[in-house]
């Protein structure tokens, strides 16, 4: 991969490789997008310095330059560079890399190792690279765009300095069009707005945006200028599209979930229709909608949920995009709902009485007498018919007696639990009255 660094090719062989390709930094300083990393006070500035490098995992999503930092560190550390990837390798690749580190380190020489999508490796797999770290074989950089807390062994996480890497943002990816079009000598033809959405649909990839101005420069006729109607019919609008089982999906449905728990309706129509112009499947998020009813609604606004269970059947009826609507519609109104998890917390209350006192038998004054033998056991005496006592209410006692009475439901003073709590709070006056 030497070509990285180099320009010593012929002029024919230079334009043939793809713009993403020829644009790579030579050296750190020349990265966008991870100031943070590999700016004057970055990170991996002070690590070179120190001349000092210890085994890390890159993560974040494709195209911020993960590949291209590593093998920069190498350059500017003066390490040897080993790259494969978790896909196409298997232990006895591994093997080879280690015994080829091994030879190199007894020459007085470091490799440094990349691993791409190291998260692809199994736990026995990455175990594997634990002896090599240790002593010294190799400085191991993963690269991963899967959260490392939950797709690497905490063994090598304590090993290996997790470094984020961030989405381009709007100023970085510009910058990179700016340096491609130096480097085809002529402007982007693409009038202000269409340039901005490019930058859009490229959602903080760098190598995506580069690769949609190659397009864009093929697709162009002499003196052409595209809007934006036209770079979207060019291009086929590349939608920001994420993996549904990456990050990107978790990270849009939280942000989703917590702005209607906010009472932010427009952050979280924002959020909704991020993920519907990604491709989410709609069911599931009537499904999370139904989930923030019962959740951080609750009896605050027992409409909530009737409202979800209707948008997800007006959504089954009309398809899409039709239904998003009535899925959008749900989302406002959670989001502009009074808010209560009093139901919620109860639940999970009762649930932690229910595991530690699963044996106790309920009061036999409740239970149905089916039998003679049960009726003589005392089964159903003394039980008192609510609707045959005034403002029927027995006030009784229903938890087993070596329990004793537990609250577990505490309406909050907001939305339709207020009158929940003066229920609440007129039954146990009563209770206290006829105990």
């Amino acid at each position: 991969m030497s070509d990285l660094f180099s320009s010593s090719e012929p002029p024919e062989m230079t334009s043939a490789r793809p713009l993403a390709d020829r644009l790579r930094p030579r050296t750190l300083s020349e990265v966008t997008g991870q100031e943070h990393l590999t700016g004057e006070d970055g990170v991996l500035t002070r690590m070179i310095a120190s001349g000092s490098l210890g085994s890390m995992i890159f993560w974040g999503p494709p195209g911020t330059g993960k590949t291209t930092v590593a093998r920069l560190l190498s350059g500017e550390a003066g390490l040897a560079f080993e790259q494969i990837s978790a896909i196409f390798s298997g232990v006895a690749d591994l093997k080879k890399v280690f015994e080829s580190a091994r030879a190199r380190r007894m020459s007085g020489r470091q490799t440094l190792l990349f691993v791409d999508e190291i998260h692809r490796f199994n736990r026995a797999q990455q175990d594997s690279f634990l002896p090599v770290m240790e002593d010294g074989t190799v400085i191991l950089v993963g690269a991963t765009t899967e959260n490392p807390s939950f797709e690497l062994n905490a063994a090598l996480l304590s090993r290996a300095r997790v470094l984020t890497f961030k989405p381009h943002g709007e100023e970085s990816l510009q910058e990179l069009l700016k340096r491609a079009e130096e480097t085809e000598g002529k402007p982007l033809p693409l009038d202000a707005d269409a340039r901005a959405s490019l930058i859009r649909m490229a959602d903080g990839d760098g190598r995506a945006s580069l690769t949609l101005a190659e397009e864009v420069w093929r697709a162009a006729r002499r003196d052409e200028i595209f809007d934006v109607e036209a770079l979207q019919r060019i291009v086929q609008r590349r939608a920001p599209v994420y993996d549904k089982g990456q990050d990107g999906h978790y990270n849009l449905i939280s942000a989703l979930h917590k702005s209607v728990r906010g009472s932010d309706p427009d952050a979280a129509l924002y959020y909704l229709c991020r993920m519907f112009d990604a491709g989410e499947d709609p069911l599931y998020l009537g499904r999370r909608l139904v989930r923030m009813a019962v959740e951080d609604i609750g009896l605050a606004d027992p409409q909530a949920l009737a409202i979800c269970n209707a948008a997800k059947d007006a959504y089954d009826y009309l398809g899409s995009p039709e239904g998003e609507l009535a899925l959008a519609q749900a989302c406002v109104y959670l989001a502009t709902s009074p808010k209560s998890n009093g139901v919620y917390m109860a639940y999970k209350a009762a649930m932690r009485a229910a595991k530690e006192n699963g044996s106790l038998l309920p009061p036999k004054h409740i239970l149905n007498a089916p039998t003679k033998l049960m009726k003589g056991e005392g089964y159903g005496d003394g039980y008192r018919y609510d609707h045959d006592e005034p403002d029927a209410f027995s006030g009784q006692d229903y938890f087993p007696e070596k329990m004793g009475r537990r609250t577990f439901y505490d309406p909050p003073e907001r939305g339709f639990e207020r009158e929940i709590r003066k229920r609440l709070e007129w039954w146990a006056k009563l209770r206290r009255e006829r105990s």
